[in-house]
């Protein structure tokens, strides 16, 4: 059967249509690989523009994401609103770039001076300003309906998910005829694919390729859409049950062993993404017909929003008042202002009446805007974590919140990019001689020592079960701030421990030897009244609570070293291996983490 002419009129726009948008993504995603295969060589020879940091980065960057504009938007955005969001998305993606790398490590190169969190950024900003521009400019509106928002933008997820799969599927294809034809003494496809001139653009033109090939097919990537989600939403009402056991569990145990998690707000804002995601799920674009359980599950994940929220502000506000900022919490806090801001949104969509969860709709859309907002605060001069968290750790240093023993040196070094190096020079002309020389050691180091933490003492030391019986932990001890190599457990609270104090070296002084398991830790003290860890000793075989209450602990000799003698047993006290000196300037700050 064939087609009347009339019928081949009204195709042929749209063939039209679809071999134009053909071109235009199999075009940019050969230029996007053929530029990103010129920066890499740019690099590799060390040339222009590889040797401006900051223009170098940008460039990366802008080459790695804007092409993404193009593919999402060459077949449904007009040429003229295309035009004008991607120079937007040039200007910003670039500024982004060029400023992380101007703040950061002054001694990486290029696009090594970024920060992982800035790609993540940059990736989020592209993908929430076009989902909000296409819709926008389908329905020649400013705020298009929420019908279409969802649509497009999971639409354009699938889509994403399925190229970057196909994209690996065509690789493994090149590896598996390469393979093949080795077997037969042809490497000519192995030679190929280890080319950087041709990994670059055929990666690149594969995704665009399968972003087409998806485009043309959306009904298929609407079906796949739609089974995701069906699974996803059946997941709400599991979560939810989670998310309230957890809140009404918390009365009986008291928050004390969530913070000792150290990681608790991390946590609670990964519970609050995954109810907001399955609650979306649910939901979808508010016309499709849910059932009863669903719709109760929603209400009660958009409820139990607010308590788990408040929690992990709480969490992170302890955790700031004992320590200041730190890149990390700024970020934290930025997380928790979007999380608060999603909580208190879909309470009000769960209780009001009407149509259920209405008011999500509107949430959603403002919280983008929200969220690119936070975005530009963060990776901008605005809201700088890096910038934020150096003036207030000198703040701290300054006003005498935390001592010049336990500042934090390295993190300045390490953490604070830009900033940090500059407060360091600072700190290398301070009158107090321990900053001086302690930010003078900061800056000499080329790397983070390894596994080297400051531990504060924390309040559960002076719970620590002592003996002999009678005796107490010296105040010094439990006062102190610990550079210590392999952060024993004792000293951060997350056991209940037993102390032995104990002349080990007999020098008339006695050590404090801490309980690692069935073994001790052995501290002394110094002229200077510091104490740091000097040895170990082997397991003890048996009950060592009961042998330490029976009593009987002493110090034998046994040429060339000393014994632990509790009972009837002996262990063997080891001195600690060291590498020399080179631990001794870092302070980064640990104690028990809300």
């Amino acid at each position: 059967m064939t087609d009347t002419p009339h019928e081949a009129a009204d195709l042929q726009p749209e063939s039209r249509a679809v071999r134009r948008a053909t071109i235009a993504r199999l075009a940019t995603g050969l230029a996007q690989g053929l530029l990103l295969y010129g920066l890499f060589k740019a690099g590799e020879a060390k040339v222009w523009p590889a040797t401006q940091r900051e223009l170098y980065a940008a460039l990366w960057m802008v080459v790695l994401f804007v092409p993404f504009v193009v593919l999402a938007g060459v077949s449904a955005l007009r040429f003229r609103t295309l035009a004008i969001w991607k120079a937007l998305a040039v200007v910003v993606v670039a500024g982004l770039a060029a400023y992380g790398v101007w703040t950061g490590d002054p001694d990486a190169k290029g696009v090594d001076a970024l920060k992982p969190q800035t790609f993540l950024a940059i990736a989020a900003l592209i993908f929430i300003g076009h989902h909000l521009v296409q819709p926008a400019d389908m329905e020649r509106r400013r705020i298009a309906r929420f019908p279409t928002y969802f649509d497009v933008t999971w639409k354009h997820g699938v889509q994403a998910v399925l190229s970057v799969g196909f994209t690996g599927a065509f690789w493994l294809l090149l590896f598996l005829a390469s393979a093949l034809f080795k077997l037969i003494g042809v490497d000519a496809i192995e030679k190929l694919i280890q080319h950087e001139w041709f990994a670059f653009p055929a990666t690149a033109v594969m995704f665009a390729a399968a972003v087409q090939l998806t485009d043309v097919r959306a009904n298929l990537v609407r079906g796949v859409r739609t089974v995701a989600l069906t699974l996803l939403a059946w997941l709400l009402p599991l979560m939810v049950l989670i998310a309230a056991a957890f809140l009404l569990t918390l009365p009986f145990t008291g928050l004390e062993p969530l913070w000792k998690t150290k990681s608790a707000t991390a946590i609670l804002l990964t519970a609050d993404a995954f109810l907001i995601l399955l609650t979306n799920a649910a939901y979808q674009d508010g016309t499709e017909k849910t059932a009863v359980v669903l719709k109760w599950a929603a209400r009660l994940a958009g409820v139990l929003l607010v308590p788990i929220t408040v929690l992990a502000a709480y969490g992170l506000s302890l955790r700031i008042g004992q320590y200041g900022l730190s890149p990390d919490r700024i970020v934290a806090a930025a997380c928790v202002l979007v999380a608060t801001g999603y909580a208190v949104g879909y309470t009000l969509a769960a209780v009001r009446p009407g149509a259920w969860m209405k008011a999500l709709e509107a949430t959603n859309i403002a919280m983008a805007f929200v969220v690119i907002a936070v975005l530009l605060a963060l990776f901008t001069p605005v809201a700088d974590p890096r910038r934020l968290s150096v003036e207030d750790q000198i703040g701290r240093l300054r006003g005498g919140k935390v001592t010049a023993d336990a500042f934090d040196y390295v993190a300045l070094r390490f953490d604070g990019g830009r900033f940090g190096r500059q407060a360091l020079d600072a700190l290398r002309r301070d009158p107090n001689p321990v900053v001086r020389s302690k930010a003078a050691a900061a800056v000499k180091l080329e790397g983070r020592p390894y596994r080297t933490t400051l531990v504060a003492a924390p309040d559960s030391l002076k719970k620590i079960k002592v003996y002999p019986k009678g005796q107490a932990l010296p105040k010094s001890f439990v006062g102190q701030t610990w550079n210590v190599e392999n952060e024993p457990i004792c000293l951060q609270g997350y056991l209940d421990c037993r102390a032995v104090l104990v002349d080990t070296d007999g020098d008339g002084v006695a050590e404090v030897l801490l309980s690692a398991a069935n073994a001790f830790d052995v501290f002394k003290v110094d002229g200077a009244g510091v104490w740091a860890k000097t040895g170990q000793t082997t397991l003890f075989c048996g009950d060592l609570d009961k042998a330490l209450e029976a009593g009987g602990v002493h110090v034998a000799p046994s040429p060339p070293a000393q014994d632990l003698v509790i009972g009837d047993k002996r262990m063997r006290i080891q001195p600690e291996l060291s590498c020399g000196p080179a631990l001794e300037a870092t302070t980064v700050l640990t104690q028990k983490k809300p």
